[in-house]
């Protein structure tokens, strides 16, 4: 009996999470990937020696990369606990040492990294973000106004609950219709979920300084802290959970693990295929998607198709408006898309003191923060100010770049292209900009005399490579009334056979998100498909009760 053929469009970590969970379902699958090689937005860079990971570098959740690797032909692992007892036992969160299971080893090396962040505030004093209760009580006590130390205590057991509910119990629930999002809505009203997040964490903290710590995690995952709702309070403690972690050789090294055990399954991937089209038919009234067509025009057939390409771009670039309804070009136009990202990639001679200041992680806050914000997502113009996230990994990883250099890149949130912002004119500037800051305020002294190598990206690199609408770096912005059953489904609601992964669909944007959406999706390509059907179905374990400190 022949195997039934799938299609994943995108080589992203969605994509080859996807792969992976097709493979292990019992379908051939084919990963088709527009560039030269994997990752999609974590694709990476390799010039003049330096390595640099274009797009994610933060791991949290090791326990998600393990169960991928786990995974065996025709064997499909979908009915056992997503968050199994063993890692959410306070006893087994990761401080020190090596991260990541059996399984994951064999392809990549996980580990630890302390602080999580170290965040900088305009006037020269920080935060180190390290889940540690001790420690983060005690900079809450030194940086706060009277009464935070106390509000820290209240936000600390609401976050909990909005944790234990929305992501533990619910984290992998497919929101398909409106009744099942109105089960849990009554629940996530008790837990204040649905405010803004910003102004949740102001309901514990006086600090400025406080509510920024507490509520700039969102950015990392494309959502305005003045909009997302305040279920994303939830990354505060999926991070002290299972802490933030770091693949040795950067995030291309697990993409390529990833890639590994994707083909060791059985699945081919072809580079440089960028898709035209998404084919479908009408069959008795139905309309099917029954595979693809390349650039060059070749066509390639599937009883599947699951596009981890961007949300807009699937449905409004390759698929002809006749056979959309849910999914029309007026909704693509009137949903709102995350902000975009300006990232400069740079190499630098060492000087021996670059850890003083830094971490692995470093963000580093402008003077504003709430009209910084306005002007990124309501306003849309590239403010004089700005704030950014200095990823340095060779202060962990030196490999990433040649001996007596550092690799490191600074990624600043901007508008998406709606703005109508000429980066051509604009980028190179303020690449001098941000560069001048850097070495001026004391964060890399003298990095403008010991640069060897820069280059930028823009929104328009969003756009034009990977296929973003309007450039967007995250699909579409994670607001409320865009979340949920209100977010892109995985089970497309127009066309028969045709699924959706990654951070354009449900739940969202983030490396842990994508892959667990590639599980959702699976669940539902099993449902249809008569796969085990026996455990597509299983529920979360009602017992599960984290106690953290």
């Amino acid at each position: 009996m022949s195997r039934k053929q799938a299609i994943v469009i995108g080589a992203g970590i969605g994509g080859l999470s996807m792969g992976i969970r097709l493979q292990s379902l019992g379908f051939e699958t084919t990963i088709v990937e527009k560039l030269d090689s994997p990752g999609g937005r974590a694709y990476v860079r390799q010039v003049d020696g330096f390595t640099f990971d274009m797009g994610p570098t933060v791991i949290t959740v090791p326990h998600f990369i393990e169960e991928l690797f786990s995974l065996q032909r025709d064997c499909a692992d979908l009915g056992s606990p997503d968050f199994p007892p063993e890692i959410v036992d306070e006893s087994k969160r990761i401080k020190t040492g090596v991260s990541g299971g059996s399984n994951t080893s064999r392809y990549v090396q996980i580990i630890p990294i302390l602080p999580f962040y170290r965040i900088y505030f305009d006037d020269g004093s920080f935060f180190d973000y390290d889940g540690d209760p001790v420690h983060t009580r005690e900079q809450i006590q030194r940086l706060g106004e009277p009464g935070d130390l106390e509000g820290y205590e209240r936000f600390h057991r609401d976050a909990k609950a909005i944790f234990d509910r929305g992501f533990l119990e619910l984290g992998y629930t497919h929101f398909g219709s409106v009744g099942s999002m109105l089960k849990v809505a009554p629940d996530l009203l008790r837990l204040d979920a649905v405010r803004n997040l910003f102004r949740f964490s102001s309901k514990y903290f006086q600090s400025d300084k406080l509510r920024q710590v507490f509520s700039f995690e969102t950015l990392l995952v494309g959502g305005n802290p003045l909009s997302v709702p305040a279920i994303y309070a939830m990354i505060h403690f999926v991070e002290k959970t299972w802490g933030i972690h770091f693949a040795m050789g950067g995030t291309g090294a697990l993409v390529k693990g990833f890639v590994k055990k994707f083909t060791e399954l059985g699945g081919q991937i072809r580079y440089n295929a960028e898709v035209s089209r998404i084919n479908v038919v009408k069959q008795g009234g139905k309309k099917i998607a029954t595979g693809i067509t390349l650039a060059d025009g070749e066509e390639l057939s599937a009883d599947v198709v699951v596009s981890n390409g961007d949300w807009a771009h699937t449905y409004g670039q390759l698929i002809d408006k006749k056979y959309r309804f849910w999914n029309s070009d007026t909704r693509i136009k009137l949903t709102k898309q995350s902000m975009s990202l300006f990232v400069i990639y740079f190499g630098f001679r060492a000087d021996g003191r670059e850890d003083e200041k830094l971490r692995h992680h470093t963000i580093i806050l402008g003077p504003r923060y709430e009209e910084l914000l306005k002007d990124i997502f309501d306003r849309k113009i590239l403010a004089s100010d700005f704030s950014q996230y200095l990823h340095v990994p060779t202060l962990t990883d030196p490999s990433l770049a040649p001996p007596g250099h550092h690799a490191a890149y600074t990624l600043l949130p901007v508008p998406h292209n709606g703005s109508g912002l000429d980066w051509q004119k604009l980028g190179e500037p303020l690449v001098d900009t941000v560069l001048t800051f850097l070495d001026q305020r004391g964060y890399l002294p003298g990095l403008k005399e010991r640069l060897v190598h820069k280059s930028f990206i823009t929104p328009d690199y969003f756009e034009h490579t990977l296929n973003s609408y309007v450039g967007n770096a995250f699909g579409p912005e994670p607001i409320l009334v865009q979340s949920a059953f209100f977010r892109p489904h995985n089970r497309s609601e127009d066309i028969r056979n045709l699924y959706l992964v990654g951070a354009g669909t449900q739940p969202g944007a983030g490396t842990p998100s994508v892959m667990m959406s590639a599980k959702m999706t699976a669940r539902l390509i099993a449902e249809d498909f008569a796969i085990a059907p026996e455990i597509v179905n299983a529920q979360p374990n009602p017992e599960l009760n984290l106690q953290v400190s």
